[in-house]
């Protein structure tokens, strides 16, 4: 079964959504603070959160089930793609703990401990959102191993 919903690509279809999801939701949350929308910024920065939540259960799931996919394109695309996957994948392992603290610490009210953290860890967080979700396209729609 390839493409149904609880398969290899299926799950990997649902992580990259997901991922974009996620993305989506942290510049949307980056808009609402420069605005002064702290309340809403809030709640759509642990809705990004919850989403990722979901995606690293998501993605555990196709992962133990399922094991790797391998990259299908040749040529110079590789010097595109491996390096992606590395930084992807060595900024991802940094972003829960990351994301955690940020929101532990703007939860709590510290403001500046909060926005010195978040600069690192939004540019951090949407890389990883963004580049999953162009991993997915290379891997499962553009360069799909034969």
């Amino acid at each position: 079964m390839k493409d149904g919903f609880f398969s290899a690509h299926g799950l990997a279809a649902v992580n990259a959504s997901l991922n974009g999801l996620a993305g989506f939701l942290l510049v949307v949350g980056f808009f609402l603070v420069k605005a002064g929308r702290v309340e809403a910024h809030k709640r759509t920065m642990l809705a990004a959160f919850g989403v990722s939540c979901v995606f690293l259960v998501s993605y555990l799931t196709r992962k133990f089930a399922f094991g790797d996919q391998k990259f299908g394109g040749e040529g110079n695309i590789r010097w595109v793609y491996f390096p992606m996957l590395l930084t992807h994948v060595l900024l991802a392992a940094a972003v829960p703990p990351l994301a955690i603290v940020s929101i532990r610490r703007g939860l709590r009210g510290d403001v500046e401990g909060h926005r010195r953290l978040v600069k690192w860890t939004f540019p951090i967080w949407l890389y990883v959102s963004v580049t999953g979700v162009l991993v997915y396209f290379m891997l499962y729609r553009w360069y799909p191993a034969v």
